[in-house]
Order: C-alpha cells, then structure tokens, then sequence
C-alpha cells in the first residue's frame, strides 16, 4: 500500500463525532442513525489533514462484537464502510491488531457476498462503497500480512469469483479485479488453490469474454502475468511433463488432452502467462511418442492460429521454427495435423501467409498421398467469404496444380476443391464483385489448362467442368417421357458468356473443343456408334472381317485418350457386345447438332441411368465417352439465346464484355461448325433487317455467309435481302460493309453484283467523307481477298487512290495530338482517317495474298512491299518530316510490321523481306507496349504453325530486355513449348541453327556498339538464348557455330563484320562459362554447317581469314568482366567436381533447359535500350539496304541441314563454308539519302522522348523480382 508519511500539521482537523455505539438500551433505529451520520463525516475528511488520535473512540467502537454481529443488515452495512474509511484514513498503519484485522476483513467480504446481488438489493450503495474502498484505497492488502493470509485470500478469491458470476454493474466486476489483482501482487507466496480457482475459470470450453468470471479471470491474469509466470508453469509442469514421461492408459493422454486445452484457452485470453509453458510444448515436439505429438502439433497450431497468433509467433520464434518443422515429421499423421491447422493460419496470420502457404504449397508435393489429399480438402471445406479474404489466389492456383497429381486421390480433391469454390463463387462473379472475379474468375482458365495436360487429369477435369462450371441444368422429378420438361436455356448460355470473360485463348479453345463444335465431322464418336450399329453386336450380315477391324481401329484410336487405355478398350468392345438400341438413339441424339438442350440433358441421364442398371462396370468409361461425344456447352439451343441477347442489347451496351462475347461466340460457330446455324436461318435473315441493331446486323450476315460457304442448298437469298446487303457493302458502317461484301462474295451467281460495288466504291473514294471512306476500305479489305478478279477490274484507279489520295496524304492530326506520351489509343478513340489508312494497308497485303500464286505476284507486292518497310524504318509514317501524332505512327507501323509477317508465309515475298528483317525484328522492342504486345502475339502465332521461315524464331529472343514482364513471359513459353515439343530434326532447324542468325541479327541491332555497356545488354540476348536452348547435347553446335561467324564476313558491310566477330567472341565466351558451370564437356564439333548465304558472304582471301582470327574484337574491359564472370563458375566446379559429375551423368539423357540462368549484371540505367543515336548511322551510309538488286540468292535455302542428315550422325553434316567470293554489294546500298538518314535519326529521337517511361517500368520490374 502506497502512503505518503504523516507530518506534523498545526491544521489538522480533528474528529467531532462523539456519540455512543454500543450501549444496551440503543435501538436499531437511532444506532442507524448514528452510524450513518458517522459514515459521513468519515467519508468527508481527508487522509492528510484528519487528526487520527480523534478519531481512537470510534475505531475502538466499531470492532465491536455487538456491531460486528448485529442482526440488522443496515447496521452491518455501515459498520463496513466507517471501517473500510477508518483503514483509510490511517493508512498506512492500520489501527488494529492482526486478530483483529482478520475479522475485519472477513467480516467485509461476508457483507460484499451477502449485499451485492443487484442494485436493487437493500444498502447497494453502501456495499458498492465499501468495495470501492478496499480497491481503490488498497487497504486489501493487509490481508498478505495476516498469520492466515492464505486461508484468506483462498476464500477471497472463491467468494469474489462466486459473486461476480451475477448480473452485476461493470464498476462493481472492475473494483473487485482491483482486489484481487492487489492480492496477487503482494502476498509473498500465492497459494495452489487460488491458482486453482483462476485457472477452472479457463476449463470450460464455452467461456466467452461475455461471462463476468471468465472475463475477470483473465484481466487478473494479463495484469499479473509477471507474477503468476513461475506459478502457471509449475502447474503445467505437474501435468503435462509428468504424464509425458509416464504414458500407460488413454486417461493419461487424457489428462494431456485436458492440459493441452487449457493451454489453448489461455493462449487465446492470456498469452502472457504462458512464458514458460511454452518452451515445454517446444520441447514436447520432440518427444518419440507420436501421440503426444499429435497432440502438442494440434495445440500448438490452434495457437498461432488463433487471433492472437501473431503475438505469440513474435515472442516464441523458436517454438513457431520447431512446430513449422514438423512439416517433415516422420510420421504422416502429425503432418496430417499441421495441415488441418492451415485454415486458422492463413486466417488470423496475414503477415505469415507467406510462410504457412510456402509450406501448404510443399505439402502438396508430400510422399504420401493422404497428406496431399488433405491439403486440397481444407480449400475445399472452407466457405466462400473464407476463401475470399484469407487464401491467396497463388494458393489457390497450387491447389489447382494437385489436379496433375498422379495419385487419383490427390486430382480429385483438388479439383473439386477449386470447382466448388468457383461453383460458390459463380453469383458473386456474375454480379460483377471484383474481388470474387480477381480470386476465382481463373478457375476455369486453369481447370480447362489441366484438362487438356495428361489423360489421368482431363477425367476429373470434365468432371469438375460438367458439375461446378458448365453444369447441365437440373430436371424435376417427372417421367423422362413428360413433354412438360422444360430447362433454362438462358441462364444455361449466360453462364458459358460468364466464364469465357476470363478464359484465354488456350482455356477458350480447350472450352470449345470440349464442346464438340471444332472438330471435322463425322467425328471419331460418330464413327463409332456407327461402327457398332454395323457389329450389331456380333452378327454381322455383310463384311464382317471389315467392319470388326474398322471398330478395333476406332476402339483403339479412342482408348488413348482415356485414363486407362486398357480398360477402356475393354469397356467400349463390351458396349459393342450389348448392341443395345436404345443407348445408341440416346449417344446419336447426344451427338447431333440439331439436338437442343433440353434433348441432350433427357438423354445424357437417361444413358447413364440405364448404363448404370444394366453394365455398372462400363459407367466410368461411358462417362468420359459421353461428356466427349456431347455437344453440351454450345449447342443448337444457344443460338436462340445468344441472337435474343443480340437484339436486346442497346446501343451502350454494345461494347459490353457479354456482347464481345456474345460476338465470339456466334464467330466462331460461323468458323468452325455453322451447320449449327441451319435451324436458324430464319431468325438470321430477320436480324439482317434490324437496320437499328448493326451489332445483330453484323453477326447475322457473317453467320449467313459461313452457312452459305457449307451448304450450297442455302446460298438462295431473296432479292430483296441481296439488295439489303448490297446496301450494308455501300453504307458508312465500316463493321456491315465487311460483312456484307464478305456474303456477297460468298454468294454464287453474284459475280456482277460485286464488280458493280467495286466500281461504285472506286468512283466514290475521292468524294468520300472519313467515316465512308473506313467502310470503304473495309469492303475492299474483303473484295481483294475473296473476289480478286473483281477487284481488279478496277484495282488501277483503287490503288493509286489507297496510296496517293490516303496513304500518302498529309497528317491532320492537331498540335497536341503530337504529344510523344501519348502513343497509343483504344480502337473507339482512334480517327476515321486513321482507320482508313490502316485498312488500306489491309488492302495492299490481302491483294498480294491473293495473287500470291501468280506469275507476276512479285511485280505486284513490290510496291506494298517498299510502302510496309518504309513505314517501319520511319516508325509509321511515309516521309521524314511527317507531323503525324505518336499514336498514328504506332498504329501504322504496327500494320505495317504485322502485314510484312503475313507475306512472309509466302515464300517468294520472304525473299524480297529478307534484307529489311532488322528492322522487322525490332519491332518487338517498339516503345509502344501495345505495338510490341500485338506484334509479338501475331508472330508466335505464325510460328506456331510453322508458316514462317525458321529465322522469325530469332525475334522472340529480342525480349528480354522487356520492361514488361508478360511480354518476356510469353515470348518464353513459346520457346518453351516449342523447345519441348519440337521433334528432334524440326529443333534443330527452328532452334539451333537460327544461333548464328541471332548473332548476326544483334551486330545489325541499331543499338549495338563496341562499347563495354552496350555488350554487357548484347550478352543478356545471348545468355537469354542459352537459358532456353543450350542443353549438353546442343553445345558443341552452338559453340561451333559461335565460332564459325568469324570465318565469313557480313554480306553488307565491314563495319557489320567487326560487329559480327565481336558478337562471336561474346558468345564464345559466355557458352564456354557455361558449360564450366554445369561440367558439360565442350567437345569440338564433329559435323560441318551450311552456313546462310543471304547474310554471309566468304572471306576474301585466307590471310584475311588469319587476321580475323588472331584479333580481338571485344574491348579489354569487357574481356576482363568475362573472365570474372567465369570464375565463381570455376570455383564452383572445382568445390563439387564430384557431385556435378554425379549430376552430369543423371542429366545426360534429358534436356536441362528447365535450369535457372544465373543473374547477369544489372541493366544499364535499369531499362532495357531501344533505338537511340549512334556514329555508325552518321558515317557509314553504305549500311541501308532498300534496293530490290541487292534480291539475289539470299534465302535461307529450307533447312541447312538436309532431311537425311537431320536422322544421322553430326559427322556426316557437310561444309558449305567456300562460297563464292562475291564482290562487294555495298555500291548497291549506297544510295541512301539524306532523308533516309535523317528519318532514321526521327525515330531515334521519339524513342528516345519515351526511354524514361521504359526504364521506370523497367526498374520496377527489377525491383519486384527475387535476387538470386
């Protein structure tokens, strides 16, 4: 008890109450009176004025036993608080002896638990003061001095928890915690009991913060934590070290059970006391009894995932490091046990997601299975709201990854994980909640990714398609027969526009394969059911040796698609064997395209359910069978729906995502399987007349033509519709006239009709306003590609307007359109004017296309040809000094570059291509994201069919400077893709061979210089490369080839060739670190390589060749920076010889392109460089090439190594290295002019204006990722 010490004060009051309090004849009333009047005037005086020698006649009196023990509850009450004010005002040294003192305070605390039951009870305010005494004057403590101290504190402690049990004031629960806490902190010794009473109040596993004697055992606890530390530990130790060592029944586990849930409790209201529990469960993890881990790994984990986990984390690092290792425990069940604790984790430890997801996402890769599987199935337990605050989307698409596990298991319940929680999910999404969209909307995308990876996934993958994503609409429970049935055809198709808004293309194509829709009919399904009706289960009228080896072929062909082949060829050949009709009208009505929905749901269930009854042991197979052969996402009865919304939508929805969608959709029926359309030739037709919908006019004439192309039958539209379209060809909307001239096209007997729009539309095109003028162009878009002969009836006076009156015209873009920030802008915002010329540009290419099999195709694309590569050497315009906007420029070369990368899938226009391929190239590092972005999207699309010269694979390499990181990543899964699926002779030809190209292609770089920065970005080109191809077995090749390129001299200049020989020696050495690294053996190249003559000229005599090989191209300080380079790959290698020998040897039979490349050096300034100012382009005008002379036999000649010795040994590769010692083609490239110079300058300068924003982004890029 804290008190100030007396003085002496002339002041001091002194007590004037004088009256008797004991005495016979004194009744109860006027006692009352006394007492209450002496409560006052005790209440009243102060502790440090009050003279306390006055006051030795009360304090006698009111220790009485009379009054101690007077009948009268009132007397008592006030007895109380004259004592309890009495102690106050003597404090510190109370007037009493401990005997008395003793009886003081028990009589107190029979009072307080006798009177304070409600504010209604008798006297309230007066034991509400004399409770506020004791806790705010502290005179409690007196109690711990008390030869009984204990016996008192054991019973203060039962009554005051007792009494705080009832409905009493908050005041009254806080001065009582006061007490109590008081009484902890100074007894000496705090008796077991009252730990006791504390610790039953946690027992319950019910307790709430709501109930007053929970909540007060835990404010004394978190207040005394300091003092009760050593007690609570010593009660823990009793328990839980103790039956630890001494494990023989359940009920000893029990007991631990029981402590452990105590533990859990106080963890969760006071974590402070548990300072030294703590370390005990730390050290409980590691005990040999399994059980008892269990246990501890349960309790534990429920603890740091409680809301007060985080704390406990902080304070117990060591205790969260030791139960986070039980990860790898070697029992499964106590890893079992760590991941059920997941939920609580990622929930209440936001700032320890990281980890707790780190170690979910490596207990997906678990030896056993069960553990695995277990993971999933806490995602797929939790509910929505759950899923969507506290679990990644990264976790999520982990858990999405187990659905390529190969335990069948482990699919299962990931990706009915995901499905459900997409299926949950699907309202919110569909209400356009950002959170549900960004969470779950890739679901699907990821589900239709894994479908299509390994046969064991896409089972379980259809299955979580056809019940969570694309789900059937559900029958009522009446006869199948019931022509009442009716489904929602709506919602049905609404859902499929839904999820395809966050599908990409490969999700899309995977969604609509699954559909049936893209497949050439009849299918292989159709064969089948066709095959069986002709088995007719085994008798066979006519050519049964026939018709049973046509159905083992068709069995075969499709039981490889299936989980289990062998299986599944079993089960299709017993289906065979049933020869049941029923089940094949049922497959047939599911295979038709003019079956509706609600045919394919009756069906679909109806083959199962009888499927099921009759051949159990075939369902799983005629499952997969059925969902495959089935046209149940996009059907005949989508159509209707997708039309309906078509004709509802109003003119500012029409860029709605649906609508797109919508489009989509109706596009590619119209592509791939319009007979779909055939039901609806009607609605079609009418839509064409809804003049005020040109989005329904649109889709209804492109869907019109593709049925038309398929069925000739259909192709006899009614005058006054043909007129309707001549009428769209000719109109303003630029979207109906392609579509429309697209049907006229399309249409026999029309031949007259399109000649007639051709000479309207050229005789109009001089007068025409810009809005006409993109319709225009649009239709000859068409016409040039379909109708050719049509088009060139008038193609003289088409295209000199096109380039003269269009093309060539001077820019109307204003002042502050030229701002160089501003580069580029969406499809509605770009001009008319613009959308002309572009279209224009389409029309150039589309007429080469078409005349690209004719003898004077060359003599026609020259001109396009020299317009395409003008525009991507001046960044999109025509003329040096052009004032045309950034976003003008970006869109035009764009064009241009994308309309060259078309002609270049005609061969004799790649030819003409090949000598502007640079500046081609490079228009993967535009400045404009959305020019390199679309640029890029187009070439690998290309690519990927093959149907581009194998030098194009050079392009993608350009990227890794990108400050973009989705253009370096696809540009990356395109090599690896193809580097993965590439038969061997294909790699080594798109691949391999294109090394030297890549070399050649970064000396002509326009950023490139023999200077130590600018080589150190050269060397991340290279090093991008080698991270993607180089493997143990394509070294020697590509090192050869490294070294080759300075046998030859550049077939331009010789200020190429230095660069050449210095992009070799860069190479050379950056190929030799490598293979240090990984301890591959860089053998000499056995073979001989045809180098490419279109680029490579031989050398002119042998002493220049010795030259060239004894000097040194690279400067010396790059020299060094490669030899440092080397050598922590040197150190590396001498440390583990052994091990990487070891490693070498496990490797040699796969590819290790999968292995991560070291980090290079940091970027100059942080950006990857693009086209900037250089001498080179000052001095050496012999550099441009843009004459046709220089078009001789340039090409890459197909392979360079032959189809024979692509199957054959290195060796027998033969050496085309002595060309012909051509002279110098350099006069022939002389003649550029200054403005050609001077445009190349133009381009410099805008890209320069940009190389901030670049290098910004790029920084940030650097930033976000990892360091090595």
């Amino acid at each position: 008890m804290v008190a100030q010490t007396r003085t002496a004060n002339a002041t001091q009051k002194k007590f004037s109450f004088n009256e008797k309090l004991v005495g016979k004849n004194l009744g109860t009333d006027v006692l009352l009176k006394k007492l209450k009047a002496l409560h006052t005037e005790l209440a009243e005086l102060d502790q440090e004025t009050v003279d306390v020698n006055s006051l030795s006649s009360v304090r006698t009196q009111l220790i009485h036993t009379s009054l101690l023990l007077h009948k009268e509850r009132g007397v008592k009450a006030y007895v109380a608080c004259c004592l309890a004010d009495l102690l106050r005002l003597y404090a510190p040294d109370a007037p009493y002896t401990v005997t008395e003192l003793r009886d003081i305070f028990q009589f107190f605390f029979r009072q307080l638990s006798a009177g304070l039951k409600s504010t209604e009870s008798t006297y309230y305010n007066e034991y509400f003061h004399l409770l506020e005494s004791l806790s705010v004057v502290k005179s409690v403590v007196l109690v711990c001095d008390l030869p009984n101290a204990e016996e008192l504190m054991i019973e203060v402690f039962r009554d005051f928890f007792a009494l705080v049990r009832r409905d009493l004031a908050k005041k009254i629960e806080l001065f009582i915690a006061d007490i109590l806490i008081a009484l902890i902190d100074e007894c000496q010794s705090l008796p077991s009991e009252v730990l006791e009473v504390i610790m039953a109040q946690f027992m319950d596993k019910n307790a709430r913060m709501d109930q007053p004697a929970y909540r007060l055992a835990v404010q004394i606890c978190n207040t005394t934590a300091d003092k009760l530390q050593r007690h609570v530990c010593q009660y823990f130790t009793d328990i839980i070290i103790t039956n630890s060592r001494d494990l023989q029944s359940d009920s000893d586990f029990e007991e631990i059970r029981t402590a452990h849930e105590l533990v859990k409790q106080l963890a969760r209201s006071c974590p402070s006391l548990l300072h030294s529990v703590i370390p005990q469960l730390e050290e409980e993890l590691r005990v040999e009894e399994v059980q008892v881990r269990l246990i501890v790994t349960q309790t534990l984990g429920e603890m740091f995932g409680d809301k007060g986990g985080s704390d406990l984390i902080r304070k117990y690092p060591s205790t969260w490091s030791v139960w986070l290792m039980r990860k790898g425990d070697k029992a499964a069940p106590v890893r079992l046990k760590l991941v059920e604790s997941a939920r609580g984790l990622v929930l209440n430890l936001p700032e320890h997601r990281e980890t707790i997801e780190d170690i979910l996402r490596l207990k997906l890769l678990d030896p056993d299975d069960k553990v695995r599987a277990a993971v999933c199935k806490v995602y797929s337990q939790i509910d929505y709201e759950t899923a969507l605050h506290h679990v990644s989307t990264s976790q999520l698409r982990a858990v999405a990854g187990r659905g390529m596990d190969k335990k069948h298991i482990v699919r299962a319940e990931a990706l009915n994980a995901v499905g459900k929680l997409y299926a949950l999910a699907y309202p919110e999404i569909e209400n356009g909640d950002p959170s549900a969209i960004e969470h779950f909307s890739w679901i699907p995308n990821q589900v239709f990714h894994i479908a299509n990876v390994t046969s064991e996934s896409k089972p379980v993958a259809e299955q979580v398609i056809a019940d969570h994503i694309f789900p059937f609409p559900s029958l009522p429970n009446v006869p199948s027969t019931s022509k009442s049935i009716e489904v929602d055809e709506v919602a049905w198709t609404d859902r499929l526009l839904n999820v395809m808004q966050y599908l990409d293309d490969t999700a899309v194509n995977a969604v609509l394969s699954m559909s049936g829709v893209k497949v050439n009919r009849p299918t292989a399904y159709e064969h089948f059911l066709q095959t069986c009706i002709q088995h007719n289960g085994g008798v066979i009228d006519e050519n049964e040796e026939d018709v049973k080896r046509k159905l083992g072929n068709i069995i075969r062909h499709l039981s490889r698609h299936f989980p289990d082949p062998h299986k599944a060829t079993d089960d299709l050949q017993a289906f065979a064997k049933a020869n049941e009709n029923r089940l094949y009208k049922l497959l047939k009505t599911c295979m038709d395209l003019q079956s509706d929905l609600k045919s394919i749901v009756k069906a679909s269930n109806e083959f199962l359910r009888r499927v099921e009854q009759s051949h159990d042991s075939i369902l799983s197979t005629m499952t997969i069978f059925l969902r495959r052969c089935t046209l149940r996402i996009l059907n005949q009865s989508s159509i209707s729906p997708l039309l309906k919304r078509l004709q509802k939508s109003s003119t500012s929805s029409v860029a709605s995502p649906m609508i797109k969608h919508v489009h989509q959709l109706l596009t590619f029926v119209s592509k791939h399987s319009p007979a779909l359309y055939k039901a609806h030739i009607g609605e079609l037709t009418k839509a064409i007349a809804d003049e005020k919908n040109t989005m329904l006019v649109e889709l209804g004439m492109q869907a019109l033509a593709a049925v038309i192309r398929t069925d000739e039958s259909l192709s006899s539209l009614d005058k006054r519709t043909v007129d309707r379209v001549m009428k769209y060809a000719l109109g303003e909307n630029p979207r109906l006239a392609k579509f429309a001239s697209r049907l006229l096209a399309s249409l026999k007997g029309c031949h007259e009709q399109c000649k007639n729009i051709i000479e309207s539309v050229a005789q109009r095109l001089p007068d025409a306003e810009p809005e006409m003028l993109v319709a225009h162009t649009a239709l000859l878009v068409q016409m040039a590609r379909f109708r050719p002969e049509a088009f060139e009836h008038r193609s003289d006076d088409i295209m000199t307007f096109l380039v003269k009156g269009l093309l060539l015209s001077p820019s109307q873009d204003d002042d502050e359109d030229m701002d160089v920030d501003n580069d580029w802008l969406n499809d509605d915002d770009v001009a008319p004017i613009l959308r002309a010329q572009i279209q224009a540009l389409k029309v150039c290419r589309n007429r080469c296309l078409a005349h690209a099999s004719s003898p004077n195709a060359i003599d026609i694309a020259t001109p396009a040809l020299k317009m395409f590569t003008t525009l991507i050497q001046h960044s999109g315009s025509f003329k040096v000094d052009a004032r045309d906007s950034a976003s003008t420029k970006s869109r035009m070369r764009l064009q241009a570059a994308v309309s060259l990368l078309h002609l270049s899938t005609v061969e004799a226009y790649a030819t003409v291509i090949n000598p502007h391929f640079v500046w081609l190239a490079i228009t993967v590092q535009d400045p404009c994201y959305h020019v390199r972005m679309i640029f890029l999207t187009k070439l690998i699309s290309l690519l990927s069919s093959r149907k581009l010269p194998p030098r194009f694979n050079t392009i993608p390499f350009l990227t890794v400077l990108d400050p973009e990181d989705d253009i370096r990543n696809r540009a990356t899964a395109y090599v690896s893709l193809v580097n993965r699926t590439l038969p061997p002779a294909a790699r080594v030809e798109y691949l391999e061979m294109i090394f030297i190209r890549l070399l050649h292609l970064l000396a002509h770089h326009p950023d490139f210089s023999i200077a130590h920065e600018n080589l150190q970005d050269m060397a991340k080109y290279v090093e991008f490369y080698l991270d993607q191809i180089t493997s143990s077995e394509n070294i020697s090749l590509l090192y050869h080839l490294a070294m080759k390129a300075k046998t030859v001299r550049d077939a331009e200049s010789h200020t190429y060739s230095e660069h050449l020989y210095a992009m070799s020696e860069l190479a050379q050495e950056l190929i030799k670190a490598r293979a240090q690294a990984r301890s591959w053996a860089l053998q000499s190249f056995p073979g001989k390589v045809k180098l490419p003559s279109d680029i490579f000229r031989s050398l002119p005599n042998p002493e220049a060749a010795v030259k060239i090989l004894k000097t040194v191209y690279l400067p010396q300080e790059t020299v060094e920076w490669l030899a440092e380079a080397v050598k922590p790959h040197k150190t590396a290698t001498t440390t583990a010889a052994k091990e990487k020998r070891r490693e070498a040897r496990e490797a040699r039979g796969r590819s290790p392109q999968g292995a991560k490349r070291k980090a290079s050096r940091p970027r100059v300034n942080g950006a990857a460089k693009r086209v900037k100012p250089s001498a080179r382009w000052n001095s050496d005008q012999s550099e441009v090439a843009e004459s046709s002379s220089d078009l001789e036999d340039h090409s890459e000649g197909g392979s360079p190594l032959s189809e024979t010795e692509r199957h054959t040994s290195p060796k027998t590769l033969k050496s085309d290295d002595g060309q012909d010692s051509d002279k110098e083609v350099a006069s022939t490239h002389e003649i550029t002019s200054k403005a050609e110079r001077a445009g190349r300058k133009a381009r410099t300068r805008a890209k320069a204006k940009i190389s901030q924003q670049i290098r910004k982004g790029a920084v940030r890029s650097k930033k976000s990722q990892p360091h090595p």
